[in-house]
């Protein structure tokens, strides 16, 4: 279970789900109530928005704060605990974080190109990749999610993914005609990386049964390292990837 234990953040308030705030947070708080490990119960908000949760009595327990405002707004006594920005052109991930100045505990994430190498990432500091969107040109490539992964783990690296990762396993999508990477491929390239064997091939792999094998053979030493490096992922359905993880085997059956 280490594998996937808080993997999942709720990302219900952005597309393609777009829930609207009362609803975003009723789902979070049934999701609470079931208490599912692989669920991170942290929610995912737009800085423009963050002024909805303060009026909220039951609150979410965590939130990750997306930056779509020129300055962090002041949550106050919100449980913010991880901002998630890009990186401006010809600013550095330090300076961006010096200019931030985000309070103690709270975990700055950068989003960059995915085959943008070479950053310098200060202490307490991660970045974050792209892995879709609403259209084909939006998901990298293979070779340079690879390559991101290759970088994070040789720089010890932490990082978030965002976007695109709809289900476990990659596979085709007929509605914008492109491959969508697969958060079990994601995971399991991280461990290959970790082991200092190239991730691209499982990240391309499509065979179900070898990824089930793959994830059942990580041993504990390695899935630990994977997920000090892949902070989390963030899905705009909840219920998808329990589902999925269940239906493969990896998983106990998921509590709604």
């Amino acid at each position: 279970m280490i594998l996937y234990n808080a993997l999942v953040d709720d990302a219900g308030l952005f597309p393609p789900t777009s829930l609207h705030m009362d609803e975003a947070l009723a789902r979070h708080r049934r999701d609470l109530e079931g208490g599912h490990p692989v669920l991170t119960h942290r929610m995912l908000c737009p800085a423009s928005r963050i002024d909805r949760l303060r009026d909220q009595a039951d609150r979410p327990r965590r939130i990750g704060l997306i930056l779509d405002t020129d300055e962090v707004p002041d949550f106050g006594d919100l449980p913010v605990d991880i901002v998630e920005t890009t990186l401006p052109p010809g600013t550095s991930i330090a300076a961006l974080a010096a200019k931030l100045s985000l309070p103690p505990g709270v975990r700055l994430f950068v989003e960059v190109p995915a085959g943008r190498l070479g950053l310098d990432v200060p202490a307490g500091a991660g970045l974050k990749v792209r892995c879709g969107g609403a259209s084909a040109d939006k998901f990298p490539p293979v070779e340079a999610l690879a390559q991101f992964i290759r970088f994070c783990v040789d720089n010890n690296a932490p990082f978030k993914a965002t976007a695109g990762l709809h289900h476990a396993v990659r596979h085709f999508d007929p509605s914008i005609g492109v491959d969508r990477h697969g958060f079990l491929n994601l995971l399991l390239g991280v461990c290959e990386a970790v082991e200092g064997r190239d991730p691209a091939p499982v990240l391309r792999t499509t065979d179900v049964g070898h990824l089930v094998r793959m994830a059942n053979a990580v041993e504990d030493d390695t899935a630990e390292r994977a997920r000090h490096l892949l902070v989390s992922y963030g899905s705009c359905n909840t219920s998808a990837p329990l589902e999925d993880l269940q239906a493969l085997g990896l998983i106990q059956e998921a509590r709604r």
